[in-house]
């Protein structure tokens, strides 16, 4: 499940660095929960929190059936 989540994550991070950020796989756990660490300017931002759960969490969830959750390390 590790590789399907850096794929995913290959694909969303584009996005994330034209805003000056970026995001770093922490985590996979073997129940499906995935341990993100937002960087640059995504780390400090105050939309952080939406980008993570609305954004990189819908995606993995769709593209990763087996992830559960994703949270901020």
């Amino acid at each position: 499940m590790k590789e399907k989540v850096l794929a995913v994550l290959q694909k969303i991070r584009p996005q994330l660095q034209m805003d000056g950020g970026d995001v770093e796989l922490v985590e996979v756990s073997k129940d499906g929960v995935v341990k993100l660490r937002l960087t640059g300017a995504c780390g400090h931002c105050p939309m952080s929190q939406m980008t993570l759960k609305n954004g990189i969490e819908k995606i993995l969830k769709q593209e990763v059936p087996e992830v559960k959750e994703v949270i901020p390390q």
